[in-house]
């Protein structure tokens, strides 16, 4: 079965709120068998401007997981967050 992926590129606006989002979030993300893969570090970006200079990668089960834990009530509150202490795209991806 292919995993799914949630590929984050991030604008912090609010470097003082983000970090509660941080703690918030992954307890959230383990419990629908989510794992870290990237988040932030150093990168660098070529054709094109990416939309924020924070990069975030979770693997997640399945694909269907990673839409689960998108869309859920137990990420509402810490989404809610971020989206106050940041701008992003957010895309769901079914990888290897």
């Amino acid at each position: 079965m292919a995993y799914g992926y949630v590929i984050a590129q991030i604008e912090v606006t609010d470097p003082e709120t983000y970090p509660s989002y941080r703690a918030m979030v992954e307890p959230i993300v383990k419990r629908f068998g989510g794992e870290f893969l990237v988040r932030g570090g150093r990168a660098e970006s070529h054709e094109g401007t990416p939309p924020g200079d924070r990069n975030v990668i979770i693997r997640f089960p399945s694909f269907e997981a990673a839409r689960e834990w998108y869309h859920s009530a137990d990420y509402a509150d810490a989404k809610a967050l971020r989206m106050s202490a940041s701008t992003s795209v957010q895309t769901i991806v079914e990888g290897v």
